[in-house]
């Protein structure tokens, strides 16, 4: 049998980059904005298209799954890149000051 490992970290854990809660939140709530814009533009397509019924709820339902995947892509990737230069800076702390150039704030 294993032994239990302890919740708490140690020093040889390593540590979490995750983006701030405040991103992290900022991307959830876009994803809504974004299904929101997607389905004010599909209800618009629909009516303009003559569009009833069912059919126009059709066309709203993908414009909204359509332009809340989209956001949620863009979310990802920037909550990704976040990370990944938290990564960066963490293992290289002159790297930005190497990407301005010399001279540069």
């Amino acid at each position: 049998m294993s032994t239990p490992r302890s919740p708490r970290p140690t020093a040889t854990d390593p540590e979490s980059q995750l983006p701030s809660v405040l991103a992290r939140v900022l991307a959830f709530v876009s994803i809504f904005i974004g299904a929101a814009a997607g389905g004010l533009i599909g209800y618009a397509f629909a009516d303009l298209g003559g569009f009833e019924g069912a059919a126009m709820g059709a066309v709203t339902l993908f414009s909204v799954l359509i332009g809340a995947g989209g956001v949620a892509v863009v979310a990802v990737l920037t909550l990704r890149a976040f990370g990944e230069w938290a990564t960066i800076r963490e293992q290289d702390p002159d790297a930005a000051r190497r990407r301005r150039g010399p001279g540069r704030s």
